[in-house]
């Protein structure tokens, strides 16, 4: 019977969990398979008379008195503990579990089903059903029917996608009776809106009908018998119960979701047998004449007047035959896949599909009835209206009931591909391959389209630009500009770019954007740094599969969280370091190709020296270096220090007779604008050498940098946590904790060393005091040295001090040992967490 045309069911592949990395989208049978507009006619309410009895309120799949069943109990028959428990799994060999096999925990077996006895057949042969609605014998009848286990050779197996393809073309290409009632009954009116909307569903029968299998097997004998054992039934007046029961004897060598494929085509054909001949009523001469038989003009007439109540009902029920249906070879087609473990089939039973067929075939039978009374004007045969709307509520249970255990198996479905995506995408990247072309696949791709953006020359690119180079993900969220790692990297590039041909400059960076949530407004902010950027980034951000995504974001792999990071591949597409910017920042071009050993072997060649703080600072720094000069680095925000600092330090250089050269690099974490004022001071009093504010941010940036990129190090050699053991028994890490900590104070800091040679720091106080104290420490100058000597006298000085408070300001997102010593004491400093916005 007629539902408004909507999209056919198209027949979906078995799930594949070996070939898939992207999650599917879970199927909404409510919005996607289900006609929007069932009807034969109009859809208004349906008339339910004011003494009808109301809406069953037991939604389960056997209520307590389900309607239509006589209330006259036969007989009790013989309980079958046959199929039902949470063990039925669907069809397959002897290790699966489903059709067949000793381990098939259902169907078959010894604790399947009882043999019936002699009684339990008529003398037809089939057989004898209670008319019994009690729930277990209900159950039991239903399921001794099935004999699919012992399928014959002879019975195929049937394409059931397409098959209910097919019946759903039938059922939902019927135009509605009013319609035909408007256009086709002579001397009616043909609106023009009729007409229009006349126009629009040939349209969309031919571009739906395009896509029904030309050949299709069908077995038209279990339609014929299907519908003969309806007909006659009905016409003997033979209750729905048994009639049902009939049915699935019929089919009882077919599976579940055979069956009910088998009884709703047999209903479809005869539904569009009537429909067909009510469209061709008024065009063509053959179903003119079949039409005057079955008093068509008459039926179509009443269709809009006093049948209309019935016609409703009985395409609500049609509808909700479809959805049932349809929902009913989804579970059965996801429970058959070999892919599926047992521990997700057995989370989503199928213990309930055999009560849902037996409801859906019976709904059949009383539509079948329904149809044969309207089509024969015969009282006897058509259903009230409100026991269709009834048997409608009834399978819309079922459905919800069905609908929660498959989006329940969707959900754990979805985990184990997810899980299985990204357990090919760790070995993946994390071997050795010929090229670097597959990680890099998986990584991006995008429908066989260039997944990439060309900065510099502004146009998409495939990722075989990159292949069989180093590559440079640089991954962030779209806050990335003003973040240090953009900063390194843009210096990192822009070195590349102008000596392109140097071998440390063979490599490529891509710009990975990672967001939670992409709305049209990041999208553009999207677009709008990538056409700003002179590197390679993601054309789009979805060629970034959800899958990787997690992958990036998961604290065992790469832990992206907000900070960028700039994760390394070589040319054979192997993961060689997954955060490589604090080598870069430390190290330059020198770490080229970025990989963990290379950043292992250049701490090994280093030691805590001038060279290593100043590197690539300023080239006036360099050139102290090379003239070998004593240098001093200070900084703080106390301006009446830098002045008594800056006098003393040059009258005892010039006492000592030494070359001393000094330059204000401020604190960690400064303000711009003091620092900036600072410098101008410098500047006018002629104090000391002074650089740009950037080149001092710098500075210590590159030294928390050493800081994670020595301490990640030292972590992983240890084998164990960073602790505070690890830092003391390197002096280069000690160096970095007490310049940190000079760097997080609010008072000054000074450090004063020669090219190569050990030196001297301490904070501002000590510091001062020491150089008005040089007469004390003289002598000793003259016989170790200047800065073996100041160091003697700074660690008499710090005994002597009443006390002091010295801060280590590090950032939450990097490493962060257990336990830090105090780099003028060296006992266990405080922990505590800070939090800081700062806009200056």
């Amino acid at each position: 019977m007629a539902l408004q045309p909507q999209n056919p069911l198209v027949p979906q592949e078995r799930v594949n969990f070996q070939s898939t990395l992207a999650p599917q989208s879970r199927v909404n049978f409510q919005d996607t398979l289900v006609p929007q507009n069932p009807g034969l006619v109009p859809q208004t309410p349906a008339l339910v008379p004011q003494n009808a009895p109301p809406v069953p309120q037991n939604p389960g799949l056997v209520p307590q008195n389900p309607p239509l069943v006589p209330q006259t109990k036969a007989p009790a028959t013989t309980v079958l503990a046959g199929r039902g428990g949470d063990n039925y799994l669907g069809r397959g060999g002897d290790n699966y579990l489903g059709r067949g096999g000793d381990n098939y925990l259902g169907r078959g077996g010894d604790n399947y089903r009882t043999t019936p006895t002699p009684s339990q057949f008529g003398r037809d042969g089939r057989r004898q059903y209670s008319s019994s609605s009690d729930d277990n014998t209900l159950s039991n009848q239903i399921l001794s029917t099935d004999r699919s286990r012992d399928r014959p050779y002879n019975v195929p197996l049937l394409s059931v996608k397409q098959i209910l393809q097919t019946i759903e073309a039938i059922l939902t290409r019927a135009n509605k009776p009013t319609d035909i009632h408007g256009i086709g009954v002579p001397g009616g009116i043909v609106p023009a809106a009729a007409q229009v909307d006349s126009l629009d569903q040939v349209k969309t029968l031919h571009a739906n009908l395009s896509s029904l299998h030309d050949n299709l097997d069908v077995p038209t004998s279990i339609f014929n018998s299907i519908s003969c054992e309806i007909l006659s039934k009905s016409l003997s007046g033979q209750d729905a119960n048994k009639t049902t029961m009939d049915i699935l004897e019929i089919v009882q060598h077919y599976d579940w979701d055979e069956k009910v494929v088998l009884a709703l085509g047999s209903f479809a054909i005869k539904d569009g047998e009537f429909w067909l001949v009510a469209q061709l009523f008024t065009s063509n001469g053959l179903a003119k004449a079949i039409g005057q038989l079955k008093q068509m003009q008459e039926i179509l007439e009443r269709s809009g007047t006093t049948l209309k109540p019935k016609f409703d009902a009985y395409n609500n029920l049609v509808s909700a035959v479809l959805k049932v249906t349809k929902i009913i070879i989804h579970l059965q087609d996801l429970h058959r896949d070999p892919h599926l473990t047992a521990e997700i089939k057995a989370s989503s039973p199928t213990n309930h599909i055999p009560t849902a067929v037996y409801w859906t075939v019976r709904s059949i039978v009383i539509l079948a009835s329904q149809l044969l009374g309207i089509t024969s004007s015969d009282p006897e045969f058509v259903t009230e209206a409100w026991e269709l709307s009834s048997l409608a509520h009834k399978l819309e249970s079922i459905f919800n009931h069905l609908e929660e255990n498959l989006n329940r198996l969707f959900d754990l479905i979805q985990k184990f591909r997810d899980e299985e995506a990204f357990n090919a995408i760790a070995r993946i990247l994390e071997s050795p391959h010929i090229d670097n072309s597959k990680p890099l696949r998986v990584l991006f791709y995008k429908d066989d389209q260039p997944a990439l953006y060309d900065g510099y020359n502004k146009k998409r690119v495939d990722i075989d630009v990159l292949r069989r180079k180093v590559v440079i993900l640089l991954i962030s969220d779209l806050d990335i500009v003003q973040e240090n790692e953009y900063l390194i990297a843009h210096q990192m590039y822009s070195e590349k770019r102008q000596f392109p041909t140097r071998p440390e400059s063979q490599y490529e960076i891509v710009w990975v954007p990672i967001e939670d949530n992409w709305t049209d407004a990041k999208l553009q902010q999207f677009e709008a740094l990538r056409n700003g950027m002179e590197w390679y980034s993601v054309n789009h951000p979805s060629v970034v599969s959800p899958i990787v995504v997690r992958y990036i974001k998961h604290q065992k792999k790469w832990k992206f969280v907000k900070k960028p990071l700039l994760v390394v591949m070589d040319s054979q597409g192997k993961i060689v370091h997954t955060n490589a910017v604090h080598m870069m920042c430390v190290f330059g071009s020198a770490a080229y190709p970025f990989t963990n050993n290379r950043e292992r072997l250049l701490w090994e060649e280093e030691s805590w020296r001038i060279e290593l703080l100043a590197d690539a600072i300023d080239q006036t720094l360099l050139n102290w270096i090379s003239e070998k000069k004593y240098i001093c680095l200070y900084g703080g925000e106390d301006i009446a220090w830098i002045r008594n600092f800056t006098k003393a330090a040059r009258d005892v250089a010039l006492e000592a007779g030494i070359q001393l050269e000094m330059l204000y690099l401020g604190k960690s974490k400064q303000k711009e604008r003091v620092a900036r004022d600072i410098i101008r001071t410098i500047k006018e009093e002629k104090l000391s050498h002074t650089i740009d504010w950037n080149l001092i941010w710098f500075f210590w940036v590159r030294l928390e940098s050493m800081w994670q990129s020595k301490g990640q190090l030292m972590s992983e050699q240890s084998q164990a946590h960073f602790r505070n053991d690890n830092i003391k028994n390197d002096i280069i890490m000690q160096g970095i904790v007490s310049l940190l900590s000079f760097g997080s104070s609010e008072r000054g800091w000074a450090l004063i060393g020669v090219p190569s040679a050990d030196m001297s720091k301490a904070n501002g106080e000590h510091m001062l005091r020491s150089m008005k104290e040089f007469q004390d420490w003289k002598a000793r100058h003259n016989v170790v040295g200047f800065t073996p000597a100041l160091n003697e006298h700074l660690a008499g000085v710090f005994k002597s001090a009443p006390h002091h408070c010295t801060n280590l300001i590090l950032p939450a997102t990097g490493l962060m040992p257990e336990t830090v010593s105090c780099a003028e004491c060296g006992r266990i400093m405080e922990r505590f967490a800070m939090f800081r916005c700062c806009t200056d």
